[in-house]
């Protein structure tokens, strides 16, 4: 029990329960969730301790803490390497002479011999028969009379091969639905942590498949019939609200269907009674499910909330609502709909007709109340897309979608400074700095729900690409208020977003660890040297001329003010070439302000822009 509680709390850390697809999503070449960047986690906490260490010694010494490597970890090693490969490549077979095989058949024996004990083992006759191999490893049972004494090591690196045997006996008729749930539960009986094993192979499996869909009917699996229709209805309901336009969940007149992998796994959860001795089980159980239900076809994961709802009556509204996420994972046109949403009851001016904009500001983004017991559960947008953002899987759409909503509000802003009855916008100082003030607001929400959602690979693709790639394209879709205003205010917004973004993920000072620190230079710089090529003229934008001014003067004037440490490290040149597109500008004072913020380095460029600036100042006006 003690090697079983230890690995399931690493499982929760480690995020095993996840799916594999999640596995893609990469951090610096690190896979998110992965062992490897839990440890790089642990060893970049050991490095920023020891480096405050050395800058104040009377801070409390960390030295007994120490870097952690996988191999020093030779088992666990070799079982996540084994994880791996499952979830690459399907599982080969069993085939004896090997330990792990053997370790296999002894388990699979464990597991028959209660069944034949029972006299539970059974078998559908109309079936067809299954393998040779599947057939000996069935017999095998009659020669185990006790629970073999395994090393937990061993148990966990042979139940892939174990999980592949039964499920493929299930298949061919060798096995019951009911004999394969009552397998996999003494499985977990006799070794906790194999739940861990369970979820691993079916959440691949699931992802890959191969298997057959099995009716989930209440004879040969169970069926979520007496709660289906309402947790169906309840879900459409939440969605409605939220303005997503919902997908056809309803199985209509065809039976409930889910892949054999999933069924198994689904089963297996319900067998599990809510006690708070088992709360590590059902900690790593309920994700499990709800990812890997995300990997079947969209009404899964209300056929699954049905059975759990039947089970646990109390949990009918978390389950509901949790269910509602669910569609947001491959669908990414509800993904946008709910970031329109999050924009409208936050912002209140994209639809006057929208019930999302009785109550705007945060209440109005994240909720200000609970659904009282017993009524129909409703979120807020904000709140929704909190709790779905992290498992949408096209994740690096979002930065398309707020750059073109931040767009699209400061033209709406724009048309109803334009109906108030200013008729002298450029002239009306308050009214600009009051919609510039909007548009700070907009671009903080923005860059909240980016990062919220992606994290730093987000960040970084809105530096590197997002950005420069809306600056070159011309917009396709005719704006409603075509005027200077609208342009001015899309500069502000991009440029908030823009700073925002890398301040809430890099700071703006230079107290950071050292990978970090280098990835914001390169970053930044990378965006920079972008803005001074197209200063220089070799590279020509299709976007308004006043909308790109506006974008670097703010941008420029936002680094200088508020992070110039971001500037420090950016190349002379680059810095140079933005300092004299600037002073074409007549913007002398920033372009100043932009080289002084260079550090020592620039102090040569500096000093070339001042004389070039009393030189112009000079000169007789013809």
């Amino acid at each position: 029990m003690a090697f079983s509680l230890a690995f399931l709390f690493l499982i929760r850390l480690w995020k095993f329960c996840r799916p594999p697809l999640d596995q893609c999503i990469t951090e610096g070449g690190i896979a998110v969730g992965g062992l490897e960047y839990l440890l790089s986690l642990h060893n970049n906490c050991v490095m920023s301790s020891q480096d405050k260490l050395n800058c104040n010694p009377n801070l409390l010494d960390f030295s007994s803490f120490k870097h952690v490597y996988i191999d020093s970890f030779p088992k666990l090693r070799a079982l996540y390497c084994q994880y791996k490969s499952c979830v690459a490549s399907t599982v080969s077979g069993i085939s004896t002479g090997n330990s792990i095989h053997q370790t296999a058949t002894v388990i699979l024996s464990m597991i028959y011999q209660k069944m034949t004990k029972g006299g539970l083992l059974s078998s559908n006759s109309s079936s067809p028969t299954s393998s040779n191999t599947c057939s000996s490893l069935i017999k095998s049972g009659d020669d185990a009379l006790q629970r073999p004494v395994l090393p937990a090591w061993e148990i966990m690196e042979a139940l892939p091969f174990v999980l592949e045997a039964i499920l493929t006996a299930c298949v061919h008729g060798r096995l019951s639905s009911r004999d394969l749930t009552t397998g996999l539960r003494d499985l977990v009986d006799f070794l906790p942590a194999s739940i861990a094993a369970i979820i691993d192979y079916f959440s691949s499996e699931v992802t890959r498949g191969v298997w057959k869909l099995v009716p989930m009917n209440g004879t040969d699996w169970p069926s979520p019939a007496a709660v289906l229709q309402s947790v169906e209805s309840e879900i459409k309901a939440i969605l409605t609200h939220v303005g997503v336009a919902v997908p056809n969940c309803s199985s209509g007149d065809s039976p409930v269907m889910l892949p054999l992998p999933m069924a198994a796994l689904v089963s297996l959860s319900i067998t599990f009674k809510l006690d708070k001795s088992l709360e590590y089980i059902h900690a790593i159980t309920g994700a499990a499910l709800e990812n890997c239900a995300s990997g079947c076809p969209w009404p899964s994961m209300p056929v699954i909330g049905s059975l759990w709802a039947q089970k646990v009556r109390r949990w009918h509204n978390f389950i509901v609502v949790s269910g509602s996420r669910s569609v947001f994972r491959h669908n990414n046109e509800s993904v946008a709909q709910l970031v329109r949403s999050c924009f409208t009851s936050f912002l209140g001016i994209f639809s006057s007709t929208s019930k999302l904009t009785a109550e705007c500001s945060v209440n109005g983004l994240l909720g200000s109340s609970i659904t009282a017991p017993g009524a129909c559960p409703f979120v807020a947008p904000g709140f929704l897309f909190l709790r779905s953002c992290r498992n949408i899987n096209n994740v690096q759409f979002l930065n398309d979608v707020i750059v073109g909503l931040v767009t699209e509000y400061s033209n709406e802003l724009a048309g109803r400074m334009a109906s108030s009855g200013s008729s002298r916008l450029k002239s009306n100082g308050a009214s600009i700095s009051l919609a510039t003030q909007s548009a700070k607001e907009m671009a903080t929400l923005g860059a909240s729900l980016l990062c919220a959602a992606g994290g730093i690979q987000l960040v970084q693709e809105l530096y590197k690409e997002t950005i420069p790639t809306w600056l070159l394209s011309s917009r396709d879709v005719k704006l409603k208020n075509d005027n200077v205003v609208s342009y001015i205010l899309e500069g502000y917004g991009i440029a908030y977003l823009l700073i925002l973004s890398g301040s809430i993920f890099w700071g703006v000072e230079t107290n950071l660890p050292l990978s970090k620190l280098s990835r914001r230079n390169r970053i930044i710089g990378v965006h920079l040297d972008f803005l001074a090529e197209v200063m220089e003229r070799k590279i020509s934008l299709s976007c308004n001329p006043i909308t790109w001014k506006t974008y670097v003067c703010c941008v420029v004037r936002l680094m200088v003010s508020l992070a110039p440490a971001w500037l420090q490290e950016v190349k002379v040149d680059t810095l140079r070439k933005l300092a004299r597109g600037l002073s074409r500008w007549n913007e002398h004072e920033l372009a100043l302000s932009l080289l002084q913020r260079g550090g020592t380095s620039a102090m040569g460029a500096l000093a070339e822009l001042v004389n070039l600036v009393e030189f112009e100042q000079k000169k007789p006006c013809s």
